[in-house]
């Protein structure tokens, strides 16, 4: 873990709103600005990386002394989920100080060696997943993922609330979903609704780091184990996610994060 410049943490307040896509499209871009990045799926209960990344069903880390195991590579990164450590038809039937004692071990016993950047896929929420991120990692920051949709923002409103009553400072906010445009007459329409991820990042006075369309090729692409930036390098949407990706570099810095102490966690009713 001290080999670890900056752990940023990909959160959302529900599910559904293009979380794991952003986390692996984020990872792919810091990756292809020369960065050495790491990505832990941290959604014990639902991984998705493994098939995000086109690792093959069945696939497991090697072990290393009995006790660590050793990242498994896709598109350069080094990645580790539960996914590979578990059938796809098993559920994690788990009470949450179980899901939390797995995570710890994935962040701890894997060998993850110099990084620049490790991107946390975080479950939606904020319950024990969370608490346990922040009370045994450093973040550098954490950004939100929503939807410009009412109800979606609501609940991204209590993932930046979260954050900070753990004093983990947010990095930006990620709108999806934005716009859709028609393939074959080039409407636009804002089926979600307009300028809500504008909203939340003026009302926590942090940047909106970009602003990503309802397109079906960032669908398709991730379905097919093959993410946007990886795809299809030179497209608008790949161009959306590498402008997030030099923006969190830009507000990182040269900071080194990984010597800090480990953060305490107080959780008051105000």
């Amino acid at each position: 873990m001290n080999q670890i410049k900056h752990i940023i943490a990909i959160a959302s307040g529900k599910g559904g709103v293009g979380k794991s896509t952003t986390a692996v499209n984020l990872a792919l871009a810091l990756q292809a600005q020369g960065a050495a990045v790491g990505l832990l799926d941290a959604d014990i209960y639902g991984p998705s990386q493994q098939k995000m990344l086109g690792i093959a069903d069945g696939t497991k880390p090697e072990q290393q002394g009995g006790q660590y195991l050793l990242p498994i590579k896709a598109h350069g990164l080094k990645t580790m989920s539960m996914g590979y450590l578990t059938n796809e038809r098993t559920p994690m039937v788990w009470r949450g100080p179980m899901a939390g004692g797995a995570l710890v071990q994935m962040l701890e016993q894997t060998l993850w060696g110099e990084l620049d950047y490790l991107i946390i896929d975080m479950p939606p929420g904020t319950g024990d997943i969370q608490l346990t991120l922040s009370q045994k990692a450093t973040l550098a920051g954490a950004v939100i993922v929503t939807t410009p949709q009412d109800i979606a923002l609501l609940d991204a409103q209590k993932g930046v609330e979260m954050f900070r009553k753990v004093d983990v400072p947010i990095l930006g906010v990620i709108e999806n979903m934005a716009v859709h445009v028609c393939s074959s007459c080039g409407h636009t329409e804002h089926i979600f609704g307009e300028l809500g991820g504008e909203r939340i990042a003026r009302e926590y006075g942090v940047p909106l780091l970009a602003s990503l369309p309802l397109a079906l090729s960032i669908r398709e692409q991730t379905d097919a184990g093959n993410p946007t930036v990886a795809a299809a390098p030179d497209s608008p949407e790949a161009a959306c996610y590498q402008q997030a990706a030099a923006a969190i570099a830009t507000t990182l810095g040269d900071t080194d994060t990984s010597a800090q102490d480990f953060p305490s966690i107080t959780i008051s009713n105000d």
